[in-house]
């Protein structure tokens, strides 16, 4: 059974703007200087000799620890990407952070379609995130839903039609680094490796349109997270009314009590 989704798709996709070199770099280093595009991260071994590498990131205004739990429950039926959820989603992303996804380890798979997806090699609390698949994954996955119909979401599917033209053989990581910067802010730093073997000419021309669209849906992705740390980190506890006699006055007088005690607890 041929693979229907895009667990490559969008991954291979990466590396597609060989033939269009100054656009490939805009996208490829879309919020880093050119140090950070070259500086190793975890996850970084896992595929020696990329095809390509794109480097990205942005600076939020919340700590790692804040940013960490929005990491760590990605994926489809899970908090989903954070994106445009009708690309890659079956449903809205989460906009909560989610105990059930909380606890993620080594060898678990993040899934992209109700069929598969990333399988998880570095989980560095607060650090780092590293995820990979290549063609055996896809396979191996793939053979545990032969016999299953699946419901594919529209915008997975239509990857997938491009997944068709992509090479057959390839390997990709898929990294998410924090580091802590000054003023309680986290560096988030994400990256793709990807090698791919030999193309068809169909790809040259499909290639370089995946590739942009795996930019833009990663933008939106990174962009999302920040917004979502940025919220919690700075959302205030809910105040605690201590526990008192009820007062000998009137409501009102009661009322006015209260709302002194909810101003001062937020102040």
């Amino acid at each position: 059974m041929r693979v229907r989704i895009a667990i490559a798709g969008a991954v291979i996709g990466t590396a597609a703007g060989v033939s269009i070199s100054r656009a490939a770099r805009s996208w490829r280093t879309w919020g880093v200087d050119p140090s950070e595009a070259v500086k190793p991260l975890p996850g970084d071994e896992l595929v020696e000799a990329p095809t390509a590498v794109e480097t990205r990131g942005l600076t939020i205004d919340a700590p790692p620890e804040a940013v960490w739990p929005w990491l760590v429950q990605m994926g489809f039926d899970r908090a989903g990407w954070y994106s445009y959820d009708a690309l890659d989603m079956r449903g809205a992303s989460a906009d909560r952070i989610l105990p059930a996804f909380q606890d993620l380890a080594i060898g678990d798979v993040v899934p992209v379609s109700q069929d598969g997806g990333f399988t998880v090699k570095v989980v560095d609390p607060g650090k780092a995130l590293v995820l990979y698949t290549d063609t055996a994954l896809v396979e191996e996955q793939a053979k545990g839903h032969a016999d299953r119909e699946v419901e594919t979401p529209t915008g997975l599917a239509a990857t997938g039609a491009f997944l068709r033209q992509a090479p057959r053989q390839f390997a990709a990581s898929w990294a998410f680094a924090l580091e802590p910067v000054e003023g309680g802010r986290t560096r988030l730093v994400e990256r793709f490796r990807v090698w791919f073997g030999a193309s068809g000419p169909s790809f040259r021309v499909v290639g370089p349109m995946m590739g942009f669209g795996v930019f833009v849906m990663v933008r939106r992705q990174l962009l999302g997270i920040a917004e979502r740390a940025v919220r919690t980190a700075v959302a205030p506890p809910l105040p605690v009314i201590p526990d008192r006699p009820r007062a000998r006055s009137n409501g009102h007088a009661v009322a006015k009590v209260a709302t002194e005690e909810l101003a001062g607890s937020v102040v």
